[in-house]
């Protein structure tokens, strides 16, 4: 540790800090524009320039290293009067157009020259001009003008985002950020580039003009789409979503959020919203009010369940949807006798689970591993915070490999890759345990294999090092050989040391095991149940035809049951339902998400239903209620998860965790039937499917085949 004396007291900072660090360590605030926390130093606005004892002129406090009795004076008359003069230069070309800028009320560029500006400038010459940009459908580079060269944007695409994607051209007064190209800016954690663009150059196209930052309330969420739990801040005009920006949590999404986290807001205003219940009656669809839709449907069940037997009825849910709602619906299911519930609807294999499958660690641990094996996952898509984390991680040092059918564009280095069908997953992981079984003497699970080069890499990269993950992807957990792959990676991680856990898919799969969202002994999996077996159906806040494995033959098989009803915010499933009940969007609507590292996070409602829509927990609670099942007298979502979570904990408790598969493997043959099912990034849920922006970007428009991915 280093001493220092900063505007007269003393500060104790790592050797190797930079003055910039030993101020914030200290609360003490030093204007800058280039500066971020979470990006490398560039020293580039000089806006943080400081009286440093002994210094023979101003020095810039991001880059200059403390050393043992430094004297700093971030107030005095020579470091005010450096920052007074750095600021003039920064306003001789930048536009007055404050009135109209889309940044003004949260510019930093603004708010500084409050402070450090003059009342007037003495520059009469005329200020440069910067043609626009079309970037794509998020990101507006309508004013660029306004660029203040700092280059985050161009140091976050290197660094965070792991694709260079601007770049800075010409010189002098000609400098200006651009793609250089012409191409658009296509990736999947774009939008966090105009959260640290620190003047209005850099702006939302969805949000633009729609709204002054003065007139939105905030108010504090929690992703529903991947499984990282990204904690967001959704600001509200008028009881509508206007903008959704990163709540910074450095355990779980540090202060970035996905494009599909920060866009998908657009899908609440969609013109397919569902208002009022619905009831298909002579193959028309009719608005009715939610008490002839509710007796309708409880009167159907009891009919169904005295004609065909409780077995008869069941529900495929949504891993998107609450703890609450899914707990509510198979409290349903079962009160009424059946244990068909299923929230596996992309699954191959419906073995039952040892313990709730989740990471296997600390989502904040990814940035530190030393190697990865990535199995059956395109995770920079799939799960793009996460992708950022390992991206630190090889950054420093860590080795990743991978296991995949192809080996996509993660925008990081993959020191080792098997590539392979993933009918061949298998043999690709036992010929890993072999070189495992090699290197350290032991006896390999599966006898009579001769490893690859590039299996022996991976076992080689997974035995060096201290901090080690083997990590399933979405693939990998809907394999039709599942258990026997997460059999073979527990035996590769205790041989090496590698924790092993499993990306996991939407933002409450870990919630929906927690919740029991999964058929009792003897009841129906997901797969059973698409396929056509039961006579009642509940769908909740789900579209088989684009969320199940069976995909348009769900559709097919479901037409055929005597009464399916969809929960949904949105007029869905209309081939196969019978009964559209309008349920409340994340937004509209309290509950909790457990992420993959099984964090429980709780948010509340941030605008009102919009029309006659009303709370999934609810509408169970009074079904629950007309068919006088017991044990559904709740009267907040508070007191449903008090259920599911009696202790209270922030955690799911460790002892119902569980990773650990007992499928036996001694032969790696015998290939899948079906390619395992994922969903394109933004196909994912029902939100981001229809969210505008997010369909006219490169990833959106590949889903369709329109470019190539």
């Amino acid at each position: 540790m280093v001493e220092i004396e900063l505007d007269g007291e003393k500060v104790a900072i790592a050797e190797g800090s930079m003055v910039m660090h030993a101020a914030e360590k200290a609360g003490t605030y030093i204007p800058h524009f280039c500066y971020h926390k979470k990006l490398t130093i560039a020293a580039n606005c000089r806006m943080c320039l400081v009286d440093i004892e002994k210094a023979p002129k101003p020095m810039p406090a991001c880059c200059t290293p403390v050393t043992q009795g430094m004297v700093v004076r971030t107030r005095s008359d020579k470091a005010l009067k450096a920052q007074k003069s750095v600021m003039e230069f920064l306003l001789i070309n930048h536009p007055l157009d404050c009135p109209i800028c889309d940044q003004g009320g949260e510019c930093q560029l603004q708010d500084l020259a409050v402070g450090y500006g003059a009342s007037a400038s003495r520059y009469e010459e005329e200020k440069r001009v910067v043609l626009h940009k079309d970037v794509g459908p998020l990101i507006s580079m309508e004013e660029m003008t306004r660029c203040i060269h700092c280059t985050r944007c161009i140091r976050f695409g290197q660094e965070v985002a792991g694709v260079m994607e601007l770049g800075m051209i010409h010189r002098g007064e000609h400098s200006e950020i651009t793609t250089v190209a012409g191409d658009t800016i296509d990736s999947e954690l774009s939008g966090n580039m105009i959260d640290i663009c620190p003047v209005g150059a850099l702006t939302s196209k969805p949000f633009r003009y729609s709204a002054r930052t003065w007139e939105l309330s905030r108010r504090k969420s929690i992703s529903p789409h991947d499984s990282t739990g990204a904690n967001l801040i959704v600001q509200v005009k008028n009881h509508r979503v206007m903008r959704v920006l990163p709540f910074e949590n450095e355990d779980v999404n540090e202060c970035w959020i996905a494009d599909r986290d920060r866009f998908s807001y657009e899908a609440l205003s969609a013109p397919d919203r569902l208002e009022r219940p619905m009831l298909k009656q002579g193959g028309e669809w009719r608005e009715v009010d939610w008490q002839t839709a509710l007796e309708y449907v409880a009167n159907g069940l009891q009919d169904i369940e005295a004609e065909h037997g409780s077995a008869s009825i069941g529900a495929l849910v949504s891993p998107h949807s609450t703890l609450e709602e899914l707990y509510l619906a198979g409290a349903l299911v079962r009160g009424l006798g059946s244990g068909n519930i299923d929230y596996r609807l992309r699954d191959a294999e419906f073995d039952v689970p040892a313990g709730i499958r989740w990471l296997g660690r600390s989502i904040a641990s990814l940035s530190t591993l030393d190697s990865a094996l990535i199995v059956g996952s395109n995770i920079r898509k799939d799960q793009p915070l996460f992708a950022q984390r390992i991206r630190q991680a090889q950054r420093h040092g860590g080795v990743v490999c991978s296991v995949n059918a192809v080996q996509p564009d993660w925008a990081m280095p993959v020191a080792h890759s098997v590539v392979a069908a993933p009918a061949e997953w298998l043999r690709a992981l036992a010929e890993i345990a072999a070189s495992v079984a090699q290197m350290s003497g032991g006896a390999a699970p599966v006898e009579g294999l001769t490893p690859s080069a590039a299996s022996a890499d991976i076992a080689r990269a997974l035995l060096q090092g201290e901090q080690k993950a083997i990590l399933l992807g979405n693939a990998a957990a809907h394999h039709s050989q599942a258990s026997r792959l997460l059999a073979l990676c527990n035996w590769i991680g205790e041989q090496t040391g590698a924790s092993v856990g499993y990306l996991t898919q939407a933002a409450n799969t870990v919630g929906a095991q927690w919740a029991r969202a999964l058929p009792d002994a003897g009841g129906l999996h997901a797969g059973q149940m698409l396929s056509g077996a039961l006579k009642g159906v509940l769908l909740l806040n789900t579209e088989p035809a684009l969320d199940s494995a069976a995909g348009e033959r769900a559709v097919a098989a479901l037409a055929g049951a005597d009464m399916v009803v969809t929960l949904s915010p949105f007029k869905t499933n209309l081939d196969c339902s019978d009964v559209l009940l309008p349920i409340a969007p994340f937004t509209e609507t309290s509950g909790s998400f457990v992420n993959a590292e099984a964090r429980l996070q709780s948010f509340h409602a941030v605008v009102r239903p919009l029309g006659e829509t009303r709370p999934a927990w609810k509408v169970l609670r009074v079904l629950a209620n007309l068919m006088e099942i017991p044990g559904f007298e709740f009267e907040s979502s508070q007191e449903v998860l008090a259920r599911i979570n009696p202790g209270g904990t922030a955690l799911v408790p460790a002892d119902l965790l569980s990773n650990r598969s007992d499928a036996v493997v001694s032969d790696v043959h015998g290939a899948a039937h079906e390619a395992p099912v994922s969903a394109a990034i933004y196909q994912l849920d029902g939100l981001v499917r229809r969210a505008p922006s997010l369909q006219a970007t490169r990833d959106g428009r590949a889903a369709f085949g329109e470019v190539q991915p």
